[in-house]
């Protein structure tokens, strides 16, 4: 089994005062607990009980696990209470309550209108199942029977009085009422309502329960301002160019002038649209091309435009957004830190109470910090590297108590088990050779000889048909690489070990996808000489092409052996752990867009009947807002993107975020509904791409700047070894100011559970 031991010194923590320290304002009613702290010296004394030792260790331990999660430490803290706490932030608990938000928020594919159907084009779509009343209003009331639940713990735990001073408690409760009483009239009327309310405010559950996402929306919120004045400056822009661009395409005498007039800058509304899907490149240069045949000198108007608006204003905008952000997470991650620094301080205070004497100066013993420590429910490696610092010391003072909670900000390494011994030289020098790192350079070079082949033969069968294609060839080829992969996987085993083997993630992903190759491969040629009569339902062609898709998914091996692409493949593995918090916004937005899009748009766009036989001639008998002209809705044949359904919608939104021909979009439901609809579409557009899209995208900068920074002086080896346990809180840690002691006892004093006297 592999080892993992910490890399030293690398988080550089500032040292806490270990002066005395005052508060003038104490929070919490008193007398609700037989403790007492003195901030003067330091000291402790305590009217203990049979119990108290017992109860410090286990507030010790709440606050510790508060401090490796961040979580605030202002709830209560007699036995009972913890006790609910800890089974609260349980990994079941906490797993039951995402899962209870993830099945509410999917229920909006199954509700009507349902998208359980093939195909969301509705020109042969079969009908959707629809649900019948009751079904999914069953499992909608056990989640909101489980957030009631939710917030009754949250709030007893934390109390009355911080109870109201949490905004996000009281619009829990808000919404939580608000989607009962609406679940309620849903049902009173056999569901049949056209708007359910409650559908708006689910994703209202998925922010409150992330404390970072808490966080990031209010950065958001906090970054607006500032974005505004480069907004507006933008639409300064649009307004005074939309005005230049009407004067300069006029309407005029002669017909055949007037191309650029009649498509793009008809009128207002026309012209502002046409700038600012220019804005996005979209639809360029198909904006300027009536012009610009006729006159060259028309391209310095929309060259101009699009440099000012395009590459100056767009891209300052991504600035500001990513620098003000930026500054309001850094604050939202100094009190993320000063939680942790507040928790373990906590912790060094109620453990100083156990078993003590008055004295002036504070300390813990070791065989209560290893007590606590084994209690804690955090990473085993962790746990193991602070148990190890902590055992150094007989007494612990508060400093020394600090400093051992460092091995939290500390990287981890994946000590591999040492290579088997084998006494035959022969044996020695053998894996000696299969261990060597040149091994997997060859490796890496067969299997890009591999993809090539296939590659090869690809191109040469592109214009034949599958029964066309004589495989066997191929087929031979590849189990010959399959049998070279079977045997570097079995000196690897030799020189390694089956332990040393499996203890390198790529060696588990080269070894799973060898296995399955070589099954496949005999199963192919089992079948292929077996009659026809005897393989039922079984396509040859089918599972040749899931070989050689496995050959080419089997390529990705080389990634560990770069280092630049091993830092990229890392980087974005860590996106999907620590950013969840910016993508789970992304998806609240996503979640209301597309509940606000079907209620304005369901139904809205329907192909007139019997599509494939239109011609000119039948254009008379379709309605006014058909338009077959190029480049529109309907002459490409974007019918599955609609808002007949949830995924519909949601396919639709991703469409327009990326911008690629979203005009289509905005011109067909401004057509089918009205001129407004393309207000709906520009907050879209605004919101995911302008906005979040570019936040995230520097997010991933500043998530990859700080891991190629740690390491870029390490080799290929190192990197494979060291697992950076990147998060947001470390990624800004390098600029955090780390709290005073006086700051810490000041924020003990405000405990509304934990009165210092």
């Amino acid at each position: 089994m592999e080892t993992d031991s910490l890399v030293t010194g690398s988080v550089n923590g500032a040292g806490a005062d270990s002066g005395s320290s005052s508060c003038s304002e104490h929070g919490g009613a008193p007398g609700r607990r037989r403790m007492s702290y003195s901030a003067i010296g330091e000291a402790c004394s305590v009217d203990r009980g049979a119990e108290d030792d017992k109860l410090y260790t286990q507030q010790a331990v709440v606050f510790i696990e508060d401090a490796i999660q961040y979580r605030s430490i202002n709830h209560r803290v007699d036995a009972s209470s913890l006790c609910l706490y800890r089974w609260y932030y349980s990994r079941i608990c906490q797993w039951g309550l995402g899962l209870t938000i993830a099945v509410l928020l999917l229920l909006a594919f199954v509700e009507r209108p349902s998208s359980l159907s093939v195909s969301s084009d509705p020109r042969h779509r079969s009908p959707a199942w629809e649900p019948p009343c009751g079904f999914t209003e069953s499992f909608e009331m056990v989640c909101l029977i489980i957030f009631s639940l939710d917030l009754t713990v949250k709030s007893y735990l934390i109390g009355w009085e911080e109870f109201r001073k949490n905004k996000w408690l009281i619009g829990y409760t808000v919404v939580l009422s608000v989607s009962i009483i609406d679940w309620m009239l849903s049902v009173s009327m056999v569901c049949d309502e056209k708007l359910r309310v409650r559908r708006l405010l689910r994703p209202f559950f998925l922010l409150q329960n992330s404390s970072l996402m808490k966080k990031t929306l209010k950065c958001i919120k906090r970054t607006l301002p500032e974005i505004a004045s480069v907004i507006l400056l933008l639409a300064l822009h649009l307004c005074l160019f939309t005005m230049i661009g009407m004067l300069l395409f006029a309407k005029t005498e002669d017909p055949k002038k007037n191309g650029e007039w009649e498509i793009y800058f008809r009128n207002l509304p026309t012209s502002l649209t046409s700038l600012l899907v220019l804005l996005t490149t979209a639809n360029n240069p198909d904006v300027m091309i009536p012009a610009y045949s006729l006159n060259r000198g028309y391209s310095i108007f929309f060259v101009t435009f699009s440099v000012i608006g395009t590459y100056c204003l767009m891209n300052l905008l991504t600035a500001i957004i990513y620098n003000q952000f930026r500054g309001y997470l850094l604050m939202s991650v100094q009190t993320s830190i000063i939680r942790r620094r507040l928790g373990i301080r906590a912790a060094f205070q109620v453990l100083s109470c156990q078993g003590a004497q008055q004295s002036t100066e504070e300390h813990v013993g070791v065989d209560s910090v290893l007590e606590v420590m084994s209690r804690v429910q955090m990473k085993s490696y962790y746990k193991a590297a602070i148990t190890t610092e902590a055992q150094q010391y007989g007494q612990m003072d508060r400093e020394q108590f600090r400093k051992i909670f460092d091995e939290l900000d500390k990287d981890r390494i994946k000590e591999h088990p040492p290579l088997p011994q084998y006494n035959s030289p022969v044996l020695q020098r053998l894996q000696l050779i299969f261990s060597h790192y040149y091994l997997n350079i060859l490796g890496n070079a067969v299997a890009l000889a591999n993809v090539m082949c296939i590659c090869t033969v690809l191109v040469l069968n592109s214009e034949r048909s599958t029964a066309e294609r004589d495989n066997f060839l191929l087929e031979i080829i590849n189990l010959c690489f399959i049998l070279y992969y079977l045997f570097e996987m079995s000196v690897k085993v030799f020189a390694f070990g089956w332990r040393g083997y499996l203890s390198y993630k790529n060696n588990i992903f080269d070894g799973c996808l060898t296995i399955l190759l070589l099954a496949l491969q005999i199963t192919i040629f089992v079948t292929y000489w077996l009659p026809r009569s005897r393989v039922v339902g079984f396509q040859l062609w089918e599972m040749i092409r899931l070989v050689n898709m496995l050959i080419v998914f089997r390529f990705l091996r080389i990634i560990p052996d770069i280092k630049l692409m091993a830092l990229v493949a890392s980087t974005l593995l860590d996106l999907v752990k620590n950013l969840r918090a910016f993508a789970g916004i992304l998806v609240v937005v996503y979640y209301v867009f597309a509940v606000f899009g079907i209620w304005l748009f369901e139904g809205a766009i329907k192909p007139p009947p019997e599509m494939s036989v239109i011609s000119n001639t039948s254009m008379d008998n379709i309605t006014s807002n058909f338009s077959m002209e190029c480049g529109t809705y309907e002459q490409l044949e974007y019918w599955p993107n609609n808002f007949d359904d949830f995924a519909a919608s949601i396919m639709l939104l991703y469409n327009v975020m990326i911008v690629n021909n979203w005009q289509a979009f905005m011109d067909a439901y401004s057509r089918y509904t009205t001129d407004w609809a393309k207000v709906y579409f520009v907050c879209w557009w605004l919101t995911s791409s302008v906005m979040w899209v570019n936040l995230f995208v520097a997010l991933i900068l500043e998530n990859f700047t700080y891991k190629w920074d740690r390491s870029h002086s390490c080799s290929v080896t190192d990197v494979e070894r060291i697992r950076y346990e990147t998060s947001v809180q470390l990624i800004f840690k390098g600029q955090i100011q780390e709290p005073t002691e006086e700051e810490l006892l000041c924020q003990l004093h405000l405990h509304p559970h934990l009165h210092l006297h």
